[in-house]
């Protein structure tokens, strides 16, 4: 009886050891869940990484890494997500990856919102000023209300709530191990290998509970932006919002200056309505837009009535003019974690481009509205031909590459010679020699 009761503990801790084993080897085997942002904070990269989150939480992972490269972005955005990483129900850990990345400006927020952070050699953070229509400091109204918000977030992670505030304020940037110095950054890793082993083990409150990650050994699953939202996150790039709408103008122009409808006036519709949609997720500045059509107007004003170049050039000052402030927070409610200007090579391009376009484009268009008909009464009259019977007065003459019946009062004229129509009677051509 005694042996039977040994043999069943045995038997009952070997299940128990086994039993636990298979737990640990169950959590050492769990997923992470990868998601990369390269590129501006807008409403499509909020929607991105939103989504993510959502998808880790529903399928249980152990924790989503966000890979992070950005210049900054739109508060609104900014704001959406950071509400859902405080939310989140799994470990949200920001990855400043690969070397030469950045999480500036609207990034730190991200950073400093996650519940762990790491970054790769030659990376850095922070630089958080909000900025106005210029890409300068923003009011100080905006500014102080950016610091009390980034305090209260490093305050609740437990990071550098002074050397975050100055971020905001004053513009202040890391390097990876400087911002491991000041507790801004938890690890730094080179690559994901190291990342995952530096973050097994490691505990994180998540929600008020104690969580410990295992990462080792975890299978990361990649979750990538859909076709929908890369492109719209294309869109969402001020240079590429910028250069289809005056693309749109190009094609919508010429189409209007030369007879019928075709491919330019489809294409360049297509191209506003993208550049309309791109419009949605920038600081929209309506003064900048109305600066850029009162320059192309005065690009066609001076081709309808030549005014020596005085036209060209004050459109080509209202077009850079109007470029320049186009995607500002001017007049918005929005306050951008970075200037959302085009760049200034795209600018200075796509001005010599357009009066490239008018120039020659337009004008060869507008040119051929003017070009005298070749039909009719006013398409002959004038035409050059050659005499196929003699005219004495009557006979035949070849115009056009048509045979036509012709009469003459300059007196004879024999087959070969060369005419001039000066008339149309009816069916018959008035000519005279050349």
């Amino acid at each position: 009886m005694k042996k039977n009761t040994y043999l069943f503990r045995v038997l009952f801790g070997a299940i128990l050891i086994i039993g636990c084993s298979g737990i640990a080897f169950s959590d050492s085997n769990g997923v992470v869940h990868w998601i990369r942002l390269d590129g501006i904070i807008n409403p499509v990269a909020a929607e991105y990484i939103v989504r993510g989150i959502e998808l880790a939480e529903k399928e249980n992972a152990v924790c989503i890494v966000l890979e992070l490269n950005t210049p900054g972005g739109l508060d609104s955005s900014m704001r959406s997500i950071i509400q859902k990483m405080l939310a989140s129900k799994v470990p949200v850990i920001t990855y400043v990856s690969p070397a030469g990345s950045r999480a500036a400006s609207a990034g730190l927020f991200l950073a400093v919102a996650s519940h762990l952070v790491a970054m790769a050699p030659g990376t850095n953070l922070g630089a958080a000023h909000p900025v106005d229509m210029t890409g300068k400091g923003a009011s100080d109204k905006i500014t102080e209300d950016a610091a009390a918000y980034i305090r209260s977030i490093a305050e609740q992670r437990g990071r550098n709530v002074q050397w975050a505030e100055a971020a905001v304020k004053r513009s202040v940037s890391a390097t990876a191990s400087e911002a491991t110095t000041l507790k801004m950054v938890d690890f730094i890793a080179k690559d994901r290998q190291e990342l995952l082993a530096k973050l097994d083990g490691v505990s994180v409150t998540v929600l008020g509970k104690q969580i410990t990650l295992a990462t080792k050994n975890a299978t990361v699953k990649e979750v990538p932006m859909t076709l929908r939202e890369q492109f719209l996150h294309a869109l969402g790039n001020p240079n590429v919002a910028y250069v289809l709408f005056i693309l749109g103008i190009y094609g919508l122009i010429y189409e209007l200056a030369s007879p019928g409808f075709g491919l330019s006036g489809i294409l360049g519709g297509i191209c506003i309505i993208l550049a309309l949609v791109a419009f949605e997720s920038l600081p929209f500045n309506l003064a900048g837009l109305l600066l850029i059509l009162f320059g192309i107007a005065l690009f066609i004003a001076d081709i309808k009535a030549p005014t020596h170049g005085v036209l060209t050039v004050g459109g080509i000052v209202s077009l850079f003019i109007g470029s320049l402030l186009i995607f500002s927070p001017a007049g918005t409610k929005e306050a951008p974690y970075i200037s959302m200007g085009v760049s200034l090579s795209v600018i200075i391009t796509m001005v010599i481009l357009t009066t490239a376009f008018f120039v020659f484009a337009i004008t060869k268009g507008l040119l051929a509205q003017r070009r005298k008909t070749i039909s009719g009464k006013e398409g002959i009259i004038g035409a050059i031909g050659e005499v196929t019977v003699d005219l004495n007065p009557a006979g035949e003459v070849q115009v056009l590459g048509e045979r036509w019946s012709a009469f003459t009062e300059q007196g004879p004229i024999a087959r070969g010679e060369k005419i001039r129509v000066i008339d149309l009677d009816g069916l018959r051509v008035k000519v005279e020699r050349v």
